[in-house]
């Protein structure tokens, strides 16, 4: 009688050069965010590049203190970072996304640095793609525990809600450093972009597995952007009012999601 078991089936174990290239990547997140932030003497993002991305650039741009989200965002990835190497295993296959992610960051901050806004778009498209990708990953299958929701979805779902934003100020910066003027009025350029960015988010709400993070994210931005058109230069009531309108929406889809998923059992 043959009494040989089958191996056990087991989750795919992350191998440690890609654990140690995640932590690189994030350490080289965080000295980008410190370039950023002109911890090296050179300038800050809202400086640089003559001011394109200041919070009273365009209408898209968002009141200063939006960017305090950044924080968050780089504590979630720090948090990440750390937890693939307790976790050591990579069974959503998101490793190689959050590694792109991380150096695309860094990426986009030293080309603004370098005054390329225009370099800065198709930096910023990839990574809003990657993250896109990842949080298609992340919708396959549920998190496995407490720690790796708030580590991985969380994070991620943060910095793609956060991104999804930025990526629209950030062409509103490069079009204006252009000479584009939203065909002679902008406000209504603004405002039609805000109805992209609903569609956008209600989507990843209503169909994304993770229901909170990335709208909170956006609704974060989108207010920021509302305050800054209601507070500062470019002054917009048109502006201001529409993102009020895209906040809410999302945020009642996000709720509706959350009502549905907690009917249905699902709730994450």
């Amino acid at each position: 009688m043959n009494t040989t078991s089958l191996p056990a089936t087991s989750s795919p174990r992350t191998p440690l050069p890609r654990r140690v290239a995640v932590t690189v990547s994030f350490l080289l997140a965080i000295a980008g965010s410190a370039i950023g932030v002109g911890a090296f003497g050179g300038q800050q993002i809202s400086e640089a590049a003559d001011g394109l991305l200041a919070a009273d650039a365009t209408h898209l741009a968002p009141a200063g203190p939006a960017f305090s989200l950044w924080t968050v965002i780089y504590l979630g990835l720090g948090a990440y970072t750390l937890w693939q190497w307790w976790d050591r295993q990579d069974e959503r296959r998101i490793a190689g996304h959050a590694i792109a992610s991380m150096l695309l960051n860094a990426a986009w901050i030293l080309s603004i640095q370098a005054g390329a806004v225009w370099l800065s778009v198709p930096v910023i498209a990839v990574l809003l793609a990657v993250l896109a990708d990842l949080f298609r990953r992340l919708s396959l299958s549920p998190p496995r525990s407490l720690a790796e929701r708030l580590a991985v979805d969380g994070t991620f779902g943060l910095y793609l809600g956060w991104v999804s934003v930025a990526t629209c100020a950030n062409i509103a910066a490069a079009l204006k450093g252009a000479g584009f003027t939203g065909f002679g009025a902008p406000a209504a350029s603004a405002v039609l972009v805000l109805a992209v960015v609903v569609l956008v988010g209600v989507g990843l709400t209503l169909y994304g597995r993770a229901p909170v993070a990335a709208p909170l994210a956006m609704i974060w931005g989108l207010a920021w952007i509302a305050v800054g058109r209601a507070t500062d230069a470019p002054h917009s009531p048109a502006v201001a009012t529409a993102a009020v309108i895209a906040a809410v929406l999302i945020a009642g889809a996000a709720v509706l999601q959350l009502v549905r998923r907690r009917s249905s059992g699902t709730a994450r």
